[in-house]
């Protein structure tokens, strides 16, 4: 089974992929937690570059960056992971590519579609768990961890962060359509809930769709 999570930075889909995994190992499933950009010498190096803030990336050269580590990341660990019975969580997948670089950065739709395809190798996740928080919520509890102010400036930020919260505005929009487009896959979370009640939501949906 691969399970997806997505959401604007903030979210919180690192607290909730930990207690998830938590659980599972506890139940004896044989799991393997991952991000997107990362996961492979290859594609980690990748990560570096796309949020280096003083690297100035093409919306197209960004796109094509993240396909190439997801193309590593699935021929290198997910595919035969999956082919060994693992279940996978996976920290993105190419929903953020339509989210961010699609409808965020204003590429043909189309065409990133086209690119997605061949970075795929056409798997599609089982589940996909996305945590709803407006944009602004989202940035200021991110940024209150380090006590970054809401101004997308500074070079604490890394070079997404800095794109605006217009950018962000744009990304939030991309994902609803996303929900929209593929309501059997996903599963909407309201992020301001409390963490307990935010994971036992994930849970229940796994059970019913018999992950244990």
């Amino acid at each position: 089974m691969l399970i997806t999570f997505e959401g604007i930075d903030g979210a919180g889909k690192s607290t909730q992929i930990t207690k998830l995994v938590s659980v599972m190992a506890s139940k004896g499933i044989d799991v393997l937690t991952l991000r997107e950009p990362g996961g492979t010498v290859t594609a980690e190096k990748i990560r570096m570059i796309l949020l280096e803030n003083s690297h100035n990336v093409s919306p197209i050269g960004e796109l094509l960056l993240f396909s190439a580590s997801r193309a590593e990341l699935l021929q290198e660990v997910i595919i035969p992971a999956l082919a060994a019975g693992k279940t996978v969580i996976l920290d993105r997948f190419f929903d953020s590519t339509t989210a961010y670089q699609g409808y965020g950065r204003g590429i043909d739709l189309a065409l990133l579609q086209s690119i997605i395809a061949i970075s795929t190798c056409g798997i599609v996740p089982d589940i996909t768990f996305y945590l709803d928080i407006q944009p602004e919520d989202a940035l200021r509890r991110k940024f209150a961890k380090t006590s970054i102010p809401l101004d997308f400036e500074g070079d604490e930020l890394d070079r997404m962060e800095r794109s605006g919260i217009d950018f962000y505005r744009k990304v939030y929009a991309g994902y609803l359509t996303l929900i929209q487009q593929h309501p059997d896959r996903f599963i909407t979370l309201n992020a301001l809930e409390t963490v307990e009640t935010i994971h036992q939501h994930i849970s229940t949906s796994l059970s019913e769709r018999g992950a244990w």
